[in-house]
């Protein structure tokens, strides 16, 4: 056996259930070393020993049995803006009351004042709200956020953002973060009748970003926010330095911000709440991916058409987008349950959407699966079959392993 003295070997037995995301188990067994998975496929196959692994299994340092649980890959959340201060509950409240976004934003609500917040919030206090919310994914068993910036939208808050996400990676009880740079969110008010000069301003930034720590570019593309050139202008920006480029198309309305993720090969289109066919098959023709979010839809009053999507072959990954105008959703497994009930997924196509439709849209293919030499990202629920998800609306996780390591 490898490692020394350093417990780097263990071995997940006695799994009732085992989703990986390419088929489906009974009776399975998981062996992980190190960081990484070694070994998977049903117990009475485990071999005796693992070249460059264990000699013998019975010598494997930690055997778990996980009493006969549904265990499948961590869960992946492909859209949040997790780096805020305090919160819009008031906005909310009156929202529902059937004022409108355009009213709000005029008495002073919208992303305008999330964004006076946490420009006057202290580092500190900043720090603790993000990573408790980080904490709150890792333990609902999300493995994996993608967590946007964009409530300070100056050069050296915004970078201040990337790093934050990029150090509280870092600390014990934390989930994986692909850190997106979200300026082009709206433009600021010193920026107040000068948005082509904050466009280019943002463009300029993006190098920093990414040496920063970011791993992609975004921008919001749609009516009241930035129009097709301008999204053009910072995704190009962002590509150029390395950032992968990613948009929020469609939520309001139809820009074109789908035919400018087709021509600038973005890694993702979010949102998609307003699509005709046209849409649908230019993502199909170009492989572009979509990150639908179900909390977010149902608030809007306008639902992408998954199923259409799906049906063209265009690649799905969910997301909570969590937010602090419209969803404090931390739970991938309640996103799974609302993408069954709001758009009609499978079961499967919701959980497949949530862990490999994850990793593909943030470019990350050593997560998403559990086969040999992925990383060891693996949850046990709180149940015993799959279809669990679409019943309990949250479904618990019971243990989650980040990188082979138990966090709970």
């Amino acid at each position: 056996m490898r490692g020394g003295d350093a417990v780097t070997v263990r071995l997940l037995t006695n799994i009732g259930r085992l989703w990986t995301g390419n088929e489906v188990l009974s009776n399975a067994a998981i062996l992980v070393h190190n960081d990484r998975i070694a070994w998977v496929g049903r117990a009475p196959d485990l071999p005796q020993s693992v070249p460059g692994v264990v000699d013998d299994i019975v010598d494997v340092d930690h055997v778990e049995n996980l009493g006969g649980a549904l265990v499948t890959p961590g869960l992946i959340d492909a859209h949040t803006h997790p780096v805020y201060a305090g919160n819009r509950y008031a906005e909310l409240a009156i929202r529902t009351g059937g004022s409108t976004s355009a009213s709000i934003t005029a008495a002073g609500g919208g992303v305008g004042s999330t964004v006076t917040v946490t420009r006057g919030t202290d580092p500190w206090t900043l720090c603790n709200g993000v990573r408790e919310r980080l904490r709150g994914w890792l333990l609902s068993g999300t493995t994996t956020v993608e967590a946007k910036t964009g409530y300070h939208l100056t050069r050296d808050g915004e970078l201040a953002d990337v790093r934050l996400l990029r150090e509280l990676e870092k600390e014990p009880m934390m989930p994986r973060v692909h850190v997106t740079f979200l300026a082009a969110h709206v433009v600021p008010p010193e920026y107040f009748g000068r948005q082509r000069e904050y466009v280019e301003a943002v463009g300029a930034w993006c190098a920093d970003a990414a040496a920063a720590g970011a791993d992609s570019v975004d921008v919001y593309c749609d009516e009241g926010y930035f129009t097709t050139e301008e999204s053009r202008w910072v995704l190009a920006s962002g590509r150029n330095v390395g950032l992968l480029p990613r948009i929020h198309a469609g939520q309001y309305s139809r820009r074109g911000a789908v035919q400018l993720a087709a021509e600038l090969g973005c890694a993702s289109a979010d949102g998609l709440h307003h699509m005709s066919d046209e849409d649908i098959a230019i993502m199909s023709r170009y492989g572009v991916p979509a990150v639908v979010c179900p909390a977010t839809a149902l608030q809007r009053g306008h639902l992408p058409p998954v199923r259409q999507m799906i049906k063209h072959g265009v690649q799905i990954a969910l997301g909570s987008d969590h937010n602090p105008g419209y969803c404090g959703i931390t739970s991938m497994s309640l996103v799974i349950a609302m993408a069954v009930s709001a758009f009609g997924m499978s079961v499967n196509d919701a959980l497949r959407a949530a862990t490999l439709g994850g990793a593909t849209v943030l470019g990350a293919p050593d997560r998403g699966v559990l086969a040999p030499g992925r990383l060891a990202d693996i949850v046990q629920w709180d149940a015993d079959h799959e279809g669990a998800f679409a019943w309990s609306f949250g479904l618990k996780p019971r243990r989650v392993w980040r990188g082979g390591t138990p966090v709970q």
